[in-house]
């Protein structure tokens, strides 16, 4: 257990709201809220160091320690009791993903006032079994792996009856899973029931079931029975897109599920012919269940802040403090509406933080763990500590790709001071810890910002950076759904300026739903750079109904934006740039007023250099502005560098035509749009690390400077 841990019920809040707090924490002392600035969030002895601001006179209480629990596993809780007759059929049609691992639930039934259960499960090798009341009685044929089944089960409480069948919708030759079993088992009579689908009913739900179930029914009447009438038939081809349930049975007895299964995946007669559920939505009624699904952990708040009318809009955190244990918990402050703006807007990438939030890299080794402890670093981390749920860059157990995050729950790595790798030439910082170099060099040079989130850009539109003169990104800005894409663009089209200050971004379109605030869902559809592939005919979005993967699939390419895009990955390792023939034109010597030479960046805090990690080039192919001026391309790129897969045709031939080691750069980019804005990007993960390197006082920080100067109308 992680002895003290929390969360906030949201990322961003304007000065007059509330922000709440929940906090678990095993410490058998209270614990000290305190509310702290957020400044350098870098342990490296080799930076800035660490920096928060106390603001505890603003707030600060001391609260009880109390544990909260985590409960993983998706399902679908019905919400009104089923009235269970005496004779009961249960069937559903199954495709299993974990069949081995213990006693799973397809359909379960509890009557707590007279204590009685049953239940439809498979059970490892035993195949498909019912379960009542503890007592367990299985056909003992197993059932494949990923394959259809229709099973059922049907019983009688007056008798102890129960029959058991399970049928392969398409066999396979030489395997023995297609039977049925009959036995006579207690009796016990449930009359209105608690239902849950994918897991059994008991107080605590448990036994989840791994893999898609489609049409789960609820019959009056025993197998072969002509007269048996439905109770209830769940159609998961309704509503897909949120959390209801429709039951399509005289009872009306829906339902909703419970965090986050998948939805919008193929069902048992999906033929190939439609790949988007909303134009064959029939053939999307299954619906698959993980048992490390999570959504919301559901804590009950501990405290609230609200934050004061005057506050400044930046990056805050509620900073938690017991027993010489430490939790900081990130959030902003953007501006108060109708209150003056400041001209410099920083648009927070926290839909990219969600989607790396809890992210396994599988780098906590004993060198880790000697340098966090040497730094003072962050001890926690989701290779050691999963109960919070992992990232979209990880798999489920049953090895599907995890496709949706929220932030309602613990990150473990979007907290100042931690670690995402030993990186031999620097911090090894990544997101929302690397991103605080920005803000500390921001606040060292002068710079007042506003800060705005990618979930407000989402929710209000370019309303809400309209009337900033320049809008800075930070260094990862990934992940990207279709409003805060449009929003970008339309600053841009209205004559705004934009600093694309990282790499790889503008990448992956992500989606939103309002039944599940906080949560986005991403499918890693055909291309990329992917940490995993979506199954055939899951490429679009159950939360939007989109088609999901690359903006490039979607015709909109990174560079149509920012003027360049993702073209290579290497390990975390930064070069330099060289400066480009573009340096020297007229309409852009300024950029480098009080730079000298031609080596620009071959420092830095992330990978020891300014181009690195991941990369992104100027190409007019893929709709860069065709007046964009290139500044400088970064050089000496080791050899696991590797470019991205969308530019592969074979393994010797790439889409642009061009050898491989050319398309392996970033490219420093400035254009002008058509209504006077303007546009400067660094195509480089690692840039915002050299921001801070002696002191600030570098190549890199003057040519931000110069930039942001010009671009905030400071003398420019």
């Amino acid at each position: 257990m992680i002895p003290l841990v929390g969360y906030a019920d949201r990322f961003s809040a304007a000065p007059g709201q509330s922000i709440s707090f929940k906090v678990s924490s095993t410490l058998d002392v209270p614990y000290t809220a305190r509310l702290v600035r957020m400044g350098c969030g870098d342990p490296n002895p080799d930076g800035p160091g660490m920096d928060v601001v106390d603001m505890s006179t603003t707030f600060s209480a001391t609260l009880p320690s109390r544990y909260q629990h985590v409960v993983l596993g998706s399902y679908v809780e019905v919400v009104r009791p089923v009235p269970v007759p005496t004779t009961v059929t249960l069937s559903a049609t199954i495709w299993p993903t974990l069949p081995d691992a213990g006693c799973q639930a397809v359909i379960g039934l509890r009557d707590d006032g007279l204590g009685n259960d049953l239940t439809l499960a498979i059970d490892g090798a035993r195949g498909v079994t019912a379960v009542i009341n503890g007592t367990r009685v299985a056909i003992d044929k197993p059932v494949r792996n990923r394959a259809w089944y229709r099973v059922s089960l049907s019983y009688d409480a007056r008798t102890g009856d129960v029959t058991l069948r399970q049928s392969p919708l398409r066999a396979e030759f030489g395997v023995d899973d297609d039977g049925s079993r009959s036995a006579v088992t207690q009796k016990a009579t449930l009359q209105h029931a608690r239902a849950r689908i994918a897991a059994f009913a008991g107080q605590v739900p448990g036994g989840h079931f791994n893999g898609k179930i489609e049409d789960p029914h609820i019959a009056d009447g025993l197998h072969d029975d002509a007269s048996m009438r439905t109770v209830a038939l769940w159609d998961f081809s309704q509503s897909i897109s949120g959390a209801q349930i429709v039951d399509r049975g005289p009872h009306e007895l829906h339902g909703h599920t419970v965090n986050l299964p998948a939805r919008a995946v193929t069902g048992s007669n999906w033929n190939g012919a439609e790949h988007c559920w909303r134009h064959a939505p029939s053939e999307y009624g299954a619906i698959h269940f993980h048992d490390d699904d999570l959504y919301d952990c559901e804590w009950d708040d501990d405290f609230a802040l609200t934050l004061p009318g005057d506050l400044a809009s930046g990056p805050y955190a509620m900073e938690l403090l017991a027993g010489g244990e430490r939790e900081t918990i990130p959030f902003y402050v953007r501006p108060k509406p109708g209150a003056p703006k400041r001209n410099i807007c920083v648009l927070a990438p926290t839909f990219t933080y969600i989607v790396y939030g809890n992210y396994q890299r599988g780098v906590t080794n004993a060198e880790y763990k000697k340098r966090a402890e040497q730094w003072g670093a962050r001890p926690w981390n989701p290779d050691e500590h999963p109960q919070f749920g992992l990232s979209t860059y990880n798999f489920h157990r049953d090895g599907s790709g995890i496709g949706y995050a929220s932030r309602l729950r613990p990150m473990l790595n979007m907290r100042p001071g931690f670690l995402s790798y030993v990186d031999q030439r620097g911090s090894g910082l990544r997101h929302y810890p690397a991103d605080t170099h920005l803000f500390t060099w921001l606040n060292q040079n002068g710079y007042d910002y506003d800060v705005i989130t990618d979930e407000d850009l989402d929710r209000v539109g370019v309303s809400l950076i309209e009337d900033y003169d320049v809008v800075l990104t930070m260094s990862h800005p990934e992940y990207h759904t279709t409003a805060t894409h449009d929003a970008v663009r339309s600053y841009l089209d209205i004559g705004g300026r934009l600093m694309y200050l990282g790499g790889n971004g503008f990448y992956w379109r992500v989606a939103c739903h309002p039944d599940f605030p906080g949560a986005v869902e991403v499918r890693r559809a055909e291309g990329g750079i992917r940490a995993w592939a979506a199954e055939p005919g899951e490429y679009f979005h159950a939360f939007d109904g989109e088609y999901g993967g690359l903006w490039r699939r979607n015709g909109r390419p990174p560079q149509s934006l920012v003027g360049v895009g993702f073209t290579a990955q290497g390990m975390f390792e930064g070069t330099y740039y060289q400066r480009a023939p573009g340096a020297s034109d007229p309409r852009t010597e300024w950029i480098f007023s009080g730079v000298d030479g031609n080596s620009i960046g071959n420092f830095g805090l992330s990978g020891g250099g300014a181009a690195g990690f991941e990369l992104d080039r100027y190409d007019t192919r893929l709709g860069s502005a065709a007046n964009g001026i290139v500044l400088a391309t970064s050089v000496e790129h080791p050899e696991h560098f590797v470019l991205v897969p969308e530019e592969l045709l074979t393994h010797v031939s790439t889409w642009p035509g061009e050898p491989i080691d050319a398309l392996i750069r970033a490219d420093m980019v400035y254009f002008q749009t058509p209504t006077g804005g303007e546009v400067f990007s660094v195509g480089s993960i690692t840039y915002c690390g050299s921001l801070l390197h002696n002191d600030g006082d570098n190549n890199i920080s003057r040519i931000t400077s110069n930039v942001l100067n010009r671009f905030a109308q400071r003398g420019g």
